[in-house]
């Protein structure tokens, strides 16, 4: 009986150990993770952009999917299009006005898994403005191990955001600057 107690302790000590084994926490990998854009220009064509200095984390559960988190930071003044005067014009005051915003977050609220990806609903504070958005996401794929020996995972996520519920570039008409912006997040992520 008290070799059985004694497993039952030592059980008991173990279980909250293994609980949390089953979390970790993984960071974007600056050089191969962004956030790409697509916006129709003179209702002819679109333009595309991206943000390229992406931070946070993501934590991940195992044993429940729906306990994982998922926080995000955008350096906005990253933006590139391509064209140096678009670039400049996007970070001023009449578009993302990088100086009193230079950074965009995504915080989730609720992960499910779906499929053969994942459902990620969440809140986007851009340009001062938060609203709830849902991402669609593939993934993840891997782990495999990466540079440094640290296990490397991916997440690509879509979702499309409307450009004058966040506020940017509300000067322009439709016509001339499509309101729906379409978002594809590619995330190379680490293991800590």
């Amino acid at each position: 009986m008290k070799r059985f107690a004694m497993t039952l302790g030592v059980l008991s000590m173990a279980f909250p150990m293994l609980a949390v084994a089953q979390t970790s926490t993984w960071v974007p990998d600056k050089a191969h993770s962004e956030v790409d854009f697509g916006i129709l220009h003179m209702s002819l064509s679109k333009v595309h952009g991206r943000f390229g200095n992406i931070g946070g984390q993501i934590v991940w559960n195992d044993a429940d999917i729906t306990k994982s988190t998922v926080n995000v930071t955008i350096d906005v003044a990253s933006v590139d299009t391509g064209v140096a005067p678009r670039d400049t014009d996007l970070k001023s005051a009449g578009m993302f006005d990088v100086a009193q915003f230079p950074t965009a977050t995504f915080v989730s609220t609720s992960v499910a898994k779906t499929g053969k990806g994942l459902t990620v609903n969440g809140n986007l504070t851009l340009h001062g403005v938060t609203k709830p958005v849902v991402l669609q996401v593939e993934g993840p794929t891997g782990p495999l191990p990466g540079m440094g020996g640290k296990m490397h995972a991916g997440f690509s996520a879509t979702t499309t955001i409307s450009r004058t519920a966040f506020d940017l570039g509300t000067k322009y008409p439709a016509a001339v600057l499509g309101d729906d912006v379409q978002l594809i997040i590619d995330l190379d992520v680490v293991k800590q």
